[in-house]
């Protein structure tokens, strides 16, 4: 017996503007370059050429190195093996202000990095202690490694001054990084008199290199970012502005004689438990605890080649413990996205990543039992996923809404990603997605190419085909067809980026009976065109570092010719002081909604400021045309996104987001919304932290203006509490608690449920 549960629709963000701005900008956090169809963030009026490649050598280390934050052994007394003697943000590959000398070692087990970072004012260094991945505000160090020395891949190693870790992988294939791998390594912090030092001790078996005897050569860059008045970013080599390849512009380290890839065993038994409470007659019932829930679990890792990694679980854990970042979505009109957090998807996870979004692991919701082979060998990167899912979610998309739907009845998920290196620069490959139900199944076959040339011109194509049964019960519901559906989808994309100049075309093609249901593809049945210019200017008055101006066509229609919307666009934006980055929008448009055309014409602002060394704040805002989706009637939206950031001392952060949202139409005010997050972390050492999550949303609606029933007024409140306590990050300890709030118009807010929940987890290597 199943049952098939509605959820309600939603819809597109409000801020195009500020996703605009990612997507050409990166993100605030980007440590390099990601110009992969996106604009460097590297700013200053001296251009400079890149010299010849620098190629430094790497010597084996006989002393035992402790990994304690101080330099006393004796390979850090010998000369640095190279010294970080470029800023290459804001000033565009200029003399680094402050010294950073760098020593690089090795034994055949280890990799040894450290650092001595300079300061001419230590007490203005910026370091606190905190969760690994969340320390990219401070002051840090680290090297990237592109230990194939294809200019595809590279892992990434940074650490704070207190030694807070953070990994990332870099993905030259999708142009960007992703801190969402998590490798295990050692590391250590400490400020002095002169500035501070870091250590790094980084296992082989964490990463993935080819097998040479007689020694290998790696692409490398260290890095130092050097937050003050700017952010400066300060490198081992110059980074030329408008290049669309950050690695291939890297130094080269060699050596590493006798060293071999690792082929390791690793063991990750987990236990979950859970306890939950409800109130079962609400709002006037009693608070009933159920029973105690325990789910044990195995994870193991093996190295069947030294590059291609195994992966089962058996009852996995794929439980998330961290709440996801709540999101307003009163009047949407397509599904929002939220990232995996779950550790068994995200090794390896930028092998599977498309810019077509035609994986997203998160649809895998509930899985008995999963299988995941990663790898690279020579120039063929490979991924492969299966799993058993007790539950399907299903993500319905038209021209002009989606719908999501989940059956409680179990499916075979699969997906296989294969990805060659080409000639020069060039990738290419292919994917597939599979889902098998007993009377539903969605099948995707796709592939994609990536040429670069000139180091400034980068051309995308990707092409995908879909096939879908849906069952009976789904077809009837949301008005489906119950035939076999079979479509195609497509997205083709040529970018110029250089030093002042920055321009895209592109082209999406998604058929109407296009599904992707392992993947994230909320709108079918529609062609978008879209053009964008960009011209940059390099003033260094008063402070800015950077100047852009530019405008965007973007157009969609459906398969029939029906026209669904248009955005013209001219927008502003600038880096300056306090690390500082503003952006004007201006908008000029209309949307096609059930059998009529709306304005949007808008404007959108955003700006954000480290206005003290511990309190960063920033400000989105959006005013004019908007849909009633509800009510398929004109509206004007006003909308206020206001987020600060205090840090207190060394351990303590606070975060507060807010979102302010009101629609007016001709009737009257439809609704107002307010969503609060609250966000407070006390981290007692690198390894352990408390934190206390708090999100409220409250909407105050007229009745009176809607075509169906709604409440006048709704409010939820969801609270977590956290201990959490990390060696590394699959030896873990996680306690907590969380509840859930609802109210409305003639109910204060009242608990609807509570559940407490433990997880442990401990690698265990052979």
């Amino acid at each position: 017996m199943r049952t098939l549960n509605r959820r309600p629709k939603p819809s597109a963000l409000s801020f195009r503007s500020t996703l605009v701005m990612i997507a050409l900008v990166g993100a605030p956090l980007c440590l390099s370059p990601t110009p992969d169809l996106r604009a460097e963030e590297s700013t200053d009026e001296l251009a400079a050429v890149a010299p010849q490649t620098a190629v430094y050598n790497v010597h084996p280390i006989d002393a035992e190195i402790d990994v304690d934050g101080r330099l006393d052994e004796a390979p850090w007394q010998s000369p640095p093996i190279f010294e970080l003697e470029y800023e290459t943000r804001p000033a565009e590959n200029g003399p680094a202000p402050v010294r950073t000398e760098v020593w690089i070692g090795y034994d055949l087990n280890n990799l040894y990095v450290a650092f001595h970072a300079y300061d001419p004012e230590p007490e203005k260094i910026r370091g606190r202690l905190s969760d690994r991945d969340t320390a990219y505000q401070d002051d840090f160090v680290g090297v990237v490694l592109d230990t194939f020395n294809d200019q595809r891949r590279a892992f990434e190693f940074f650490v704070n001054p207190l030694g807070v870790q953070m990994d990332m992988t870099q993905n030259e294939m999708t142009g960007g990084e992703d801190d969402s791998w998590d490798a295990i390594w050692d590391s250590a912090g400490r400020i002095t008199a002169t500035g501070y030092v870091v250590e790094m001790r980084v296992p082989f078996s964490s990463l993935r290199f080819p097998k040479a005897e007689d020694g290998m050569t790696w692409g490398i860059d260290a890095v130092r970012m050097y937050p003050r008045g700017q952010r400066y970013r300060l490198a081992l080599h110059p980074i030329e502005r408008g290049n669309n390849c950050y690695l291939c512009q890297g130094s080269k380290l060699v050596g590493f004689k006798g060293v071999k890839p690792a082929r390791s065993i690793e063991l990750v038994p987990t236990l979950t438990a859970s306890m939950s409470g409800a109130r079962e007659d609400f709002p006037d019932g009693e608070m009933v605890d159920g029973d105690p829930d325990v789910d044990p679990g195995i994870t193991a890792h093996w190295g069947i080649t030294p590059n291609l990694i195994l992966t089962g679980a058996i009852n996995p854990d794929f439980s998330q413990v961290e709440a996801d970042a709540a999101q307003l979505d009163v009047n949407t009109q397509f599904a929002l996205f939220y990232p995996e957090k779950r550790p068994f998807f995200l090794e390896g996870a930028d092998i599977f990543a498309t810019r077509f979004n035609a994986i997203y692991s998160r649809n895998i919701a509930d899985p008995d039992w999963g299988i995941k082979l990663t790898g690279k060998v020579g120039k063929d990167a490979i991924g492969v996923i299966m799993a058993e899912d007790s539950r399907t979610n299903i993500l319905i998309p038209s021209s002009q809404s989606s719908e999501l739907a989940t059956i409680e009845e179990g499916n075979l998920s699969t997906i296989v990603r294969y990805r060659r290196d080409l000639f020069g620069a060039t990738t290419g490959g292919f994917f597939y997605t599979g889902r098998e139900g007993d009377d539903y199944s969605n099948r995707l076959l796709g592939g994609d190419i990536l040429f670069r040339w000139k180091d400034t011109e980068a051309a995308r194509i990707e092409i995908l085909g879909s096939q879908t049964q849906y069952s009976e019960e789904i077809a009837d519901e949301y008005d489906q067809d119950t035939e076999k559906l079979s479509d195609y989808a497509m997205r083709l994309v040529y970018q110029h980026t250089s030093r002042n100049w920055m321009y895209f075309v592109l082209y999406r093609d998604v058929g109407t009976d296009f599904r992707a249901d392992l993947g994230f593809v909320p709108r079918a049945d529609f062609r978008q065109g879209q053009v964008m210019l960009e011209r940059a200017w390099y003033p260094e008055k008063a402070g800015w570092s950077q100047v852009r101006l530019g405008g965007q066509w973007d157009e969609y229609q459906d398969q029939s010719g029906q026209h669904l919307s248009r955005d013209i666009e001219l927008f502003s934006w600038a880096q300056g002081p306090r690390q500082s980055f503003v952006r004007l929008s201006l908008f000029e448009g209309n949307l096609f909604f059930n059998g009529e055309l709306f304005d949007t014409d808008r404007v959108d602002a955003y700006g954000e400021a480290q206005i003290l060394p511990n309190l960063y704040f920033q400000l989105a805002a959006v005013v004019g045309g908007q849909v009633d989706f509800a009510n398929a009637q004109q509206g004007d939206v006003l909308r206020l996104d206001p987020a600060l950031r205090l840090n207190v001392g060394r351990h303590l952060q606070l975060n507060l987001d807010h979102s302010f949202e009101q629609l007016d139409v001709d009737a009257g005010r439809l609704y107002t919304a307010r969503l609060s997050q609250m966000r407070l972390t006390y981290q007692i050492n690198v390894r352990t932290f408390v934190r206390w999550i708090s999100q409220y949303l409250d909407v105050d609606r007229d009745p009176s203006l809607y075509t169906d029933e709604v409440d006048a007024r709704s409010r939820t409140l969801f609270n977590q509490i956290l201990f959490s306590y990390k060696i590394n990050p699959q030896t873990v300890f996680f306690l907590g608690y969380s509840d859930n709030y609802l109210g409305d118009e003639q109910i204060e807010l009242t608990q609807e449920n509570r559940t407490i929940f433990l997880k442990v987890g401990y690698a265990w290597m052979l």
